[in-house]
């Protein structure tokens, strides 16, 4: 027995009785639509299981419908709510998001980015402006628009972006932590090798130290991957100088978190012993005890402007857009206090 043939846009018009013309507006901009007339199309695309041919659609479009995103790791929870408002937003407009995942590793970064290039993806989200430049060549070569997150440092030849700029948001914690009168200040940071964000975190607290007349003693600065237990080891580290901190900003909330731990299997308590900081305000940093003092930074705002900016540079045809640069602001909570007295 035959099954039956699909069913096609003028069947889903003739048993909505309005024209193929408002079936399509239905579909691919409902808004425009009328209530009522939306609800006829929308059950008889469903009494029939009308399928649009996307495939068609995007040929005829010169689109896939489809933005792609490279992110360092999946393990990171920092990356989890901006990607996934990211992706809400990119669904509401009618596109399909592909991740990619490069383990902080810059060649298959670059090996993923002309993957997805070649895949025909209509644009890509990428964190952080560190890559070779031939890669970004690749992508303007193919008129492929892209568009950096997770950092905002704009100059020439840079890929537009949005985000926060990484150095300032430390530098006005590293501020804070002086304010509280502490002069002696170990930094846990994430390795800074290939990762743009980590690196000028860091140069934003030796840039407000420095100016504090308490420069960052190189005994007091390690670079460590991510990681709960990375972060109680460098803190033990820390600990263990001739002379140690009386405060240690991280460079994450995870392993800031961890070296929460570490001081209270050391015996210290936080922070009437050792202060302790973080960066990028994620649940942990809130149910950690006491909870963390960190900057807050704006995921989901970020994914879904991110993907709106994206959608509107593929709409436009345009490899350039704007760049936007959010707020990362200081939260003070508990494990901040006054140098040990």
């Amino acid at each position: 027995m035959n099954a039956d043939p699909p069913a096609k846009l003028a069947d889903v018009a003739l048993r909505a009785g309005v024209s193929a013309a408002t079936v399509s507006r239905c579909l691919n901009a409902p808004d425009r639509v009328s209530p009522g007339t939306r609800a006829r199309v929308l059950d008889a695309v469903a009494a029939l299981g009308y399928a649009p041919n996307t495939a068609a659609r995007a040929l005829a479009a010169r689109r896939s419908g489809m933005i792609g995103a490279v992110i360092p790791t999946m393990e990171n929870a920092i990356f989890a709510r901006g990607l996934q408002a990211f992706q809400e937003e990119l669904d509401a407009r009618g596109y399909t998001l592909l991740v990619a995942s490069s383990s902080y590793r810059e060649a298959l970064e670059a090996e993923q980015i002309r993957t997805l290039a070649a895949r025909g993806t209509d644009g890509l989200l990428l964190i952080g402006h560190h890559r070779d430049p031939a890669v970004t060549e690749v992508l303007a070569a193919r008129g492929i628009p892209a568009l950096v997150a997770w950092a905002h440092d704009p100059g020439p030849g840079r890929l537009p972006a949005i985000g926060f700029d990484n150095a300032a948001a430390m530098a006005r914690l590293a501020r804070a932590v002086l304010d509280e009168g502490h002069r002696r200040i170990g930094v846990i940071s994430a390795d800074t090798v290939g990762n743009d964000r980590a690196r000028d975190r860091l140069a934003g607290i030796r840039r407000m130290l420095a100016a504090a007349g308490a420069p960052l003693a190189p005994e007091l600065c390690i670079e460590t991957i991510y990681g709960v237990a990375e972060g109680g080891v460098a803190f033990d580290a820390l600990m263990n100088c001739a002379t140690p901190p009386t405060a240690v900003m991280c460079g994450n909330d995870v392993l800031a978190v961890g070296a929460m731990r570490a001081a209270r299997l050391r015996g210290l308590s936080v922070p009437r012993d050792v202060s302790i900081t973080g960066f990028d305000d994620i649940d942990l940093a809130t149910v950690a005890d006491p909870p963390l003092t960190t900057v807050h930074v704006p995921h989901r705002e970020m994914g879904r402007r991110a993907a709106g900016l994206l959608v509107d540079m593929v709409g436009a045809r345009t490899i350039d857009g704007p760049s936007v640069e959010l707020e990362a602001t200081v939260v003070l909570r508990g494990t901040l206090g006054p140098v040990p007295g």
